[in-house]
């Protein structure tokens, strides 16, 4: 006897890729993300092509393979495809020490990070909607945003110091 098969999460025009224990802290990742989301699939995978990055290498494999999942296991048409979600989160740190003078150690945190890539199939008539934002200005908008919420201000900050 086995359990029955547990229900599909994702919609019927949707396919994804899950990558865990990526070598990078999540912050770096989350900006390599933030550069693919809303975009057509193509054209991610041509910005993670030409990204200067570390990461952009593992980011688009997975999403070639959230592409491949889509056409193969769900019959998807691949020139529609969009990247409706790049999500990031935390997976396990390890801890090493770093020697210091004087007899003291300090902690070197390696940061781990999990990756899951969603591509939707769009409609025919979403098909010739342009892009109202370009990867650099939303990758600024990403940066800017958590600056301020690690110095603690809001969103309409002047930027400085708190």
């Amino acid at each position: 006897m086995s359990k029955p098969p547990s229900p599909r999460n994702l919609a019927d025009n949707e396919a994804q890729s899950i990558v865990s224990n990526l070598r990078v802290s999540p912050r770096k990742l989350n900006l390599v993300a933030a550069m693919i989301r809303d975009l057509p699939a193509q054209s991610a995978v041509a910005t993670l092509t030409f990204s200067k990055r570390r990461i952009a290498h593992q980011v688009k494999k997975a999403l070639e393979s959230a592409i491949a999942n889509a056409e193969n296991n769900h019959q998807l048409d691949v020139d529609r495809l969009i990247v409706t979600r790049a999500e990031v989160g935390r997976s396990i740190v390890m801890r090493r020490f770093h020697a210091r003078g004087r007899g003291r150690a300090s902690r070197v945190e390696k940061w781990f990070s999990h990756l899951k890539i969603v591509v939707t199939e769009r409609e025919q008539d979403e098909a010739a909607q342009p892009r109202d934002a370009s990867v650099a200005g939303r990758v600024r908008g990403v940066v800017a945003a958590d600056r301020a919420r690690r110095s603690g201000t809001g969103a309409n900050a002047s930027g400085g110091a708190a």
